[in-house]
């Protein structure tokens, strides 16, 4: 089940638990509050990224997944997007090989956003924080 932790102003985010459903839900959750915030042109774009960190997610770690937008405003001119999760882990680029169904998630984000990275999650979680930052259109 989603779980909308806190839409409010500049901040929407949600816990979706740690099933093949979260992918989906993800998306939906995302492309809705950008239409909300009026940022439909960054949807398409959004949804492919947290999908693909969502699923890294899914892949690896067991607990719940954290999903939070951060929408531009006067103190920051690009959409800020955070998937977490309880693994601690950072994730690894790898290069695929042309015929690899996998390992391309991290070198989508790197080549679509302005910026990302890594961080760890609040005091106590122990998990991880990948963001990336997407410019505004135009």
């Amino acid at each position: 089940m989603i779980g909308v932790l806190h839409t409010e102003g500049d901040c929407a985010e949600w816990a979706f638990p740690a099933d093949p459903s979260a992918v989906r839900r993800a998306r939906a959750a995302v492309r809705s509050q950008l239409a909300t915030w009026g940022l439909e042109e960054l949807g398409d774009v959004t949804t492919l990224l947290v999908s693909e960190l969502v699923t890294n997610s899914l892949r690896y770690a067991s607990g719940p997944i954290g999903v939070r937008l951060l929408r531009p405003c006067a103190r920051r001119d690009a959409l800020l997007v955070e998937v977490s999760d309880p693994l601690p882990d950072p994730p690894r680029a790898r290069a695929a090989a042309p015929d690899d169904e996998g390992g391309r998630g991290l070198q989508l984000v790197a080549g679509a956003s302005r910026r990302w990275g890594t961080k760890p999650s609040g005091p106590g979680t122990g998990g991880k924080t990948v963001w990336f930052e997407l410019a505004l259109p135009g």
